[in-house]
């Protein structure tokens, strides 16, 4: 088949590269336009783009993919299907209807659950017990359209947003192959999703990894795990940012408000919750690297009493 590939960050590229090891023809690459990076400004390339750079694949980079113009390009191309995961727009349904088979997207989530932006990290932060990847014909709703094919995961004890999206990443390529094997064939089976059954993964920001405290420790521990590697947990500590990079939940109760530090220990410190304590394990403070709390704490004076706030200026009080 001729396939136009949609796709913009890491979670693409291996599904990408799997197309492009193929006997398929990937004819285009279509990525989000190139953004600033850091305080230089200089402009950098998305990762799809990259590996497309390196192939020698035409790239399209439309600021939006319903202008006319951009329609005419994807006419003109004559692609069979188009391959899209985690590319940034809301495709038209002028370019859905496009190709002959038309739009398969490749999701990270067991649809209906966790349709939307973010549905590895929310797996996680939910407590979800297993994932996997669904590729979905695309229909011009929101992750709505039937499902061709699902492969599960089981999610481990301490898996991480990080953890997670490097397991799926590695799904979509040998799925894809398989649906367009079946397209080709005739032997696809599509199955409408049950809508009473839907969940939302909404986008995360930074925002989503402020720590309150008077949570239970559970539902912190997988905020933790499911910001991790980004956007992270933080707190703040006497004024200071800190990021919490991983922390076990102790079944306890103290005597002290919820984000007040219980004990220190040599290679911990244990953080009184709404309900049950957090043992924190790894952290990184405001201008420093990642380290170990064993680390952390020979170079920072904490103590029982002190407090861990979700805002700045709450620990200037």
């Amino acid at each position: 088949m001729k396939i136009l590939f949609m796709g913009t960050p890491d979670f693409a590229v291996d599904t990408l590269q799997t197309l492009l090891s193929s006997s398929h023809q990937v004819i285009g690459v279509v990525t989000q336009p190139d953004k600033p990076k850091g305080r230089s400004g200089k402009m950098q390339f998305s990762p799809v783009k990259e590996v497309a750079v390196n192939a020698g694949i035409p790239i399209y980079q439309p600021q939006k993919v319903q202008d006319e113009a951009f329609l005419h390009t994807v006419r003109s191309l004559g692609a069979d299907v188009i391959v899209v995961v985690a590319f940034g727009q809301i495709l038209s349904k002028e370019i859905l209807d496009t190709p002959q088979y038309g739009c398969l997207n490749v999701h990270a989530s067991l649809l209906p659950k966790l349709r939307g932006a973010a549905p590895i990290q929310w797996s996680v932060i939910q407590g979800e017990k297993e994932s996997g990847v669904t590729i979905m014909q695309m229909d011009e709703g929101l992750d709505t359209g039937d499902i061709l094919l699902v492969k599960k995961c089981v999610l481990e004890p301490k898996e991480t947003g990080g953890s997670l999206f490097e397991k799926l990443a590695k799904f979509g390529g040998p799925m894809i192959l398989k649906v367009l094997e079946q397209l080709e064939q005739g032997t696809v089976q599509p199955v409408p999703q049950r809508e009473e059954e839907h969940t939302y993964a909404r986008m995360l920001s930074k925002a989503n990894g402020q720590l309150d405290f008077h949570k239970p420790a559970a539902e912190l521990e997988r905020l933790i795990r499911g910001l991790n590697p980004w956007p992270s947990a933080y707190c703040f500590v006497k004024g200071k940012l800190l990021k919490v990079w991983e922390a076990d939940v102790i079944d306890r109760e103290e005597a002290a408000d919820p984000g007040t530090v219980v004990a220190v220990g040599r290679d911990d410190f244990i953080v009184q919750t709404g309900e049950g304590c957090l043992r924190i394990l790894s952290v990184q403070l405001e201008g420093k690297k990642r380290m170990e709390c064993g680390a952390f704490l020979r170079g920072f004076s904490l103590a029982a009493g002190d407090c861990l706030t979700a805002e700045r200026e709450a620990c200037n009080e």
